[in-house]
């Protein structure tokens, strides 16, 4: 995987719309925060675009984020938000246009994790899996936020995840690539475009957020089928905000993921929850599921 440059005062960053629109209050004071840390955030053209849950048509969003990634001016392209509408715009984007351009730190999570399959698989591009700026948790969240900035300009800083309240759901330790997201986003990729069809010594990271444990269970059920788990070399379970009570829902995975026999994390701080970690996806990790921490190889960013 491409690892991108990390970012410096003064750099800018584009801003785009790939999923739903965002409150322009909120939007702008996340544009607050960036600007706070040094940097430069242009909003793409149509990323303060509205609608009922697409902030602009396909086409919009896709051209946002071609222009955005292949402007040498940019350092990073950041999503605005997530919500829904990131995959259905994933066919417009010309990858092999994207393929000539200097690899750039992207960030977002939620239905953004339809980018970060397509970023992988298209570009061979590392990933962050981090919080964006129109989320109003962002603007209120100090330590969530002080750790994206970490990754963005000091990654050799947190090199080590290990949060509070992380245990094991099955122990052990594991080295592998980490990929992952928001389970059903994942769960919707597979047949297309964007399907994995080989996770063989991968870390798999999930979150989800509003899904009850039955369609918890559903999309495990469609990943398994799917061949996901094959040779799987761990997993990294995160937020599960809103998805019913922890003992049901931790039930759940310890159903489908607990006979895996590989280290199972439960609880690990990432996704929908206060204080979400930014987590890179595409590098090498090392799970200890018994201590609760994940330690990167390389900084997210060279």
């Amino acid at each position: 995987m491409h690892r991108p440059r990390r970012l410096v005062p003064g750099d800018r960053v584009a801003v785009v719309s790939p999923a739903g629109p965002s409150s322009a209050a909120d939007l702008e004071a996340g544009l607050g925060v960036l600007r706070s840390w040094g940097l430069e955030p242009v909003l793409m053209p149509h990323a303060a675009r509205t609608g009922a849950y697409l902030a602009g048509t396909d086409a919009e969003r896709a051209e946002d984020f071609t222009a955005a990634w292949t402007d040498p001016s940019f350092a990073a392209v950041i999503a605005a938000r997530g919500g829904y509408g990131a995959q259905r715009m994933l066919d417009r984007i010309d990858w092999v246009r994207l393929r000539g351009a200097e690899p750039k730190a992207f960030v977002g999570f939620s239905d953004v994790t339809a980018l970060h399959e397509a970023i992988a698989l298209n570009l061979g591009t590392a990933t962050i899996h981090g919080p964006m700026p129109a989320w109003p948790a962002f603007v209120t969240d100090t330590a969530m936020r002080e750790h994206l900035r970490l990754t963005l300009f000091e990654p050799e800083r947190v090199l080590t995840l290990a949060p509070a309240g992380a245990k094991a759901l099955a122990g052990g330790t594991a080295t592998g690539v980490t990929v992952g997201g928001t389970l059903t986003l994942l769960a919707a990729g597979i047949g297309t475009a964007e399907h994995r069809v080989d996770l063989a010594g991968a870390l798999l990271l999930l979150e989800d957020v509003g899904e009850a444990p039955y369609r918890l269970d559903r999309a495990l059920t469609q990943l398994r089928r799917a061949g996901w788990f094959d040779g799987i070399a761990g997993v990294v379970l995160g937020s599960w905000t809103d998805c019913g009570p922890e003992a049901e829902v931790r039930g759940v995975f310890e159903d489908l993921l607990g006979g895996l026999g590989v280290p199972v994390a439960w609880n690990f701080g990432f996704g929908h929850c206060p204080q979400s970690l930014s987590v890179p996806l595409g590098l090498k990790a090392t799970l200890d599921a018994d201590a609760g921490t994940l330690r990167f190889a390389l900084p997210a960013l060279r």
